[in-house]
């Protein structure tokens, strides 16, 4: 994978899909993952002559570990990987964990809105129950992650390890209770090549950026959702056992400028499944 370096000598890993534009979909993976889960959305992309980039987060894969890294300052990184292709003006995708940086980067100069796909909503704050209605492996995980960074460390290490080498074969089983019919409808062929591939490629090296997301869920994501003036536009199945629909009808609530999909029968992988098209054509339209 190409890589690039930044500003305070870390690598960030990233893929293009080469189309020569100053206009760019930037995408943002699930927790955890890996930029190779947008491979076919890259090419989606440039077949509708769209320029169109991934990558991954700090931690994840190849890219350098940077701890401490909030939601907001994720954007630091991206502003870098924007630069260096000169792009201009943007759309950001994020997917589940991504939701939150996809929605962050609506800070960034040349953000022409952000589109979040069962994105988790904040941590603490008084109108969201953040573990309510979530399978009983993230109410473990997060638990975990509130008692600090050595207890979701030595967590990831007794109960993480099977995806570091998940398949397709084997990803339904692996999720267990976060799933539920319509997801496990979805993990098939292609879906279920793709995430598994990602997941292990994410987690190659370290389960630190799985450790450092979960961390920076939990703190405030230091910007004000009521601020943003671009829109956000959000999706959301009602069968979502990872991040339930309370989570996008709270970021509806508190983003002005929101707009939410909601899916009725749809869980946390089939709307990127299903509905391709449907986002690359709202991420067309807000590049006009």
């Amino acid at each position: 994978m190409p890589t690039l370096k930044l500003t305070d000598g870390r690598f960030f890993e990233y893929f293009d899909n080469g189309i020569a534009s100053t206009s760019a979909i930037v995408f943002h993976h699930g927790t955890p993952a890996h930029a190779s889960l947008w491979n076919s959305w890259l090419d989606l992309a440039a077949a509708r002559g769209m320029r169109a980039i991934s990558y991954s987060r700090a931690g994840y894969g190849i890219s350098d570990r940077n701890e401490g890294r909030t939601v907001l300052s994720n954007n630091d990184d991206v502003r870098e990987l924007l630069d260096s292709f000169g792009i201009r003006d943007f759309v950001s995708i994020g997917w589940s964990g991504g939701g939150p940086h996809a929605i962050a980067t609506t800070q960034i100069a040349g953000s022409r809105g952000a589109i979040a796909l069962a994105s988790v909503g904040a941590y603490g704050v008084d109108d969201l129950d953040f573990l309510a209605g979530m399978g009983p492996e993230n109410e473990e995980e997060f638990g975990e992650a509130l008692k600090g960074e050595a207890e979701i460390s030595r967590w990831m290490d007794a109960n993480a390890v099977a995806f570091k080498d998940v398949t397709a074969a084997d990803v339904r089983e692996a999720l267990g209770g976060l799933i539920g019919d319509a997801d496990k409808r979805a993990l098939d062929g292609a879906i279920a090549d793709e995430y598994a591939t990602a997941t292990r490629k994410g987690l190659a090296v370290s389960f630190d950026g799985w450790i450092d997301d979960d961390i920076a869920f939990i703190q405030p994501w230091g910007f004000a959702l009521n601020q943003i003036s671009v829109p956000v536009l959000l999706w959301q199945g009602d069968q979502d056992l990872m991040v339930p629909h309370a989570h996008s009808y709270w970021l509806e609530k508190h983003i002005p400028t929101a707009v939410l999909n909601f899916l009725p029968g749809q869980g946390h992988f089939s709307p990127i499944a299903d509905f391709k098209s449907e986002i690359l054509d709202q991420a067309k339209d807000l590049l006009k």
